[in-house]
């Protein structure tokens, strides 16, 4: 298989695929963003010889497992399956579908990972779309259960079975949605953050108050806002402004969430968002 995009998403589905033991073709524009995402996985995988969930020899194998290189074409050339993990842009996942269509076998299934994106509008422009399919991991892939299996309007039945078997195969829960606005979570999720956000904007708690109280209340392993950090605030943004394009004012992202963006204060990956983070933990709640 080969994944497209080697950002923290595109690192994660290729690290978790490498241990069940799929061969898999690492691909994006630049070298040292291959090299940083191939140190993210060998991480990720000493982090479980540590916890006794791989012993060495399989840390060993499953990173042999993983080739990196910025040739779409030799990535997608074998592959069964593409599992494209660029940024939330239609027009960017449209053409990069469009060159791995142009380099992969006939017969492969094409997926993209997407929080919330139309799956048929990034397909619309392809040969065979009903070879095309969602399959929205979550982060991070190897600890998270869930995977949405987003059913595109041209998508074939054997094309959705394919992508439950392989969900199935990783030891992950797939669930079916149809292809609508923000999925199942990700239109629950952000709503959910977005109103914890206009929360702290109106002085009601403070940001880890707000959090304790979703965590202690309603047994939520973790508060939206930290969440939110963990996704990145960038991408909470770019799924509110499509929702709102799609469903409406009630997906209006709050000004505070602008704000934080516009600074770069993009979550745990920057180093502060509604938390500041220290050692990979958020110390405390920012403004």
């Amino acid at each position: 298989m080969a994944v497209v995009g080697a950002g923290t998403m595109g690192a994660g589905i290729a690290g978790l695929c490498a241990r069940v033991e799929h061969d898999v073709w690492l691909r994006d524009i630049d070298e040292a963003i291959l090299e940083a995402a191939h140190d993210r996985i060998a991480t990720t995988f000493e982090s479980a010889v540590e916890r006794e969930l791989m012993t060495t020899a399989e840390r060993h194998e499953a990173l042999a497992r993983v080739e990196t290189t910025t040739d779409l074409g030799a990535a997608a050339d074998a592959a069964d399956l593409v599992v494209e993990a660029v940024p939330e842009k239609t027009a960017l996942k449209r053409e990069v579908h469009e060159e791995v269509a142009a380099s992969a076998p006939e017969g492969a299934t094409l997926a993209t990972n997407t929080s919330s994106l139309s799956v048929t509008g990034i397909a619309a422009t392809l040969d065979r779309p009903e070879r095309f399919v969602g399959l929205h991991f979550f982060n991070p892939p190897h600890a998270m259960d869930l995977v949405e299996v987003v059913r595109g309007e041209r998508t074939a039945k054997a094309t959705e079975r394919f992508a439950v078997d392989f969900v199935e195969g990783l030891g992950k829960v797939p669930v079916i949605v149809e292809d609508a606005a923000g999925f199942a979570t990700s239109r629950l999720g952000v709503a959910l953050g977005a109103e914890a956000m206009r929360m702290v904007e109106q002085g009601v708690a403070s940001i880890p108050d707000i959090d304790r109280a979703m965590e202690l209340g309603y047994n939520h392993p973790m508060g939206p806002l930290e969440l939110t950090d963990v996704v990145g605030l960038d991408v909470r943004l770019e799924v509110l402004k499509h929702l709102r394009e799609e469903i409406g004012e009630r997906f209006r992202p709050p000004q505070i969430l602008r704000r934080k963006v516009r600074a770069g204060k993009l979550g745990k990956k920057a180093g502060e968002g509604f938390y500041i983070w220290e050692g990979g933990d958020p110390v405390r709640g920012t403004k």
